[in-house]
């Protein structure tokens, strides 16, 4: 299951994105409308194009791919209902997909974790943690972006605030693969070829967890 982060529509429908949702530690928006660089290229823009190419990847390796938005001109869908749509379709992996709004004089990339919320992710924690690894090294070596340098650790970041996690029942993170703020992270997110790669590492992240490497 694949997440592309925000829509192109959440702009437009504040009524819509700012609904308060339960996400079990706390409660926060349905949706937001996500970052973009200081050029105006959008992060919704760039989870969608990056989700596409992924998606296009896997189905090439014989996988069966959802995607929790088919457009990038619609509105959400909530972060409650991401979370439940890989869980109703029982994915063996899922990744919310996203490019990070952090300081201007940071880069790098992120893989975001389920922590401890007991009752919820009791059962994702251990093969999420093995996920996460896995999306971290093949991210680092064949996107070539370092790990973030103002979040997280090593490129690890574990979160219980996030509802995409909290909720979902299958193995799942989330990846801030670069800061938008940032001069050089920006111009890497903005080329298609770098999307591509991007596309890549996530695909291969993916069969190192499946195939049990």
């Amino acid at each position: 299951m694949l997440d592309p982060g925000h829509n192109g529509g959440n702009a437009a429908h504040p009524e819509i994105i700012n609904q308060l949702v339960n996400v079990i530690t706390e409660r926060k928006p349905c949706d937001t409308t996500g970052t973009q660089t200081n050029a105006g290229y959008p992060e919704h823009a760039f989870t969608f194009d990056v989700a596409t190419r992924l998606a296009g990847l896997l189905r090439k390796k014989g996988a069966r791919v959802v995607l929790t938005r088919n457009s990038d001109t619609g509105v959400g869908p909530c972060i409650t209902q991401r979370a439940a749509i890989g869980n109703r379709v029982h994915a063996d992996v899922a990744i919310s997909i996203h490019a990070d709004g952090g300081p201007p004089g940071g880069y790098g990339f992120e893989v975001i974790e389920p922590g401890l919320v007991p009752g919820y992710t009791d059962k994702i924690i251990a093969p999420s943690r093995r996920l996460g690894l896995d999306i971290r090294n093949a991210y680092h070596a064949v996107a070539g972006e370092p790990y973030s340098t103002y979040i997280g650790t090593a490129g690890i970041d574990v979160r219980t605030d996030l509802g995409g996690l909290n909720l979902s029942r299958v193995p799942k993170v989330f990846i801030e693969c670069a800061n938008m703020r940032n001069t050089a992270d920006a111009a890497r997110l903005t080329s298609a070829a770098f999307r591509q790669r991007v596309a890549v590492a996530l695909a291969d992240g993916f069969s190192a967890f499946l195939h049990g490497s």
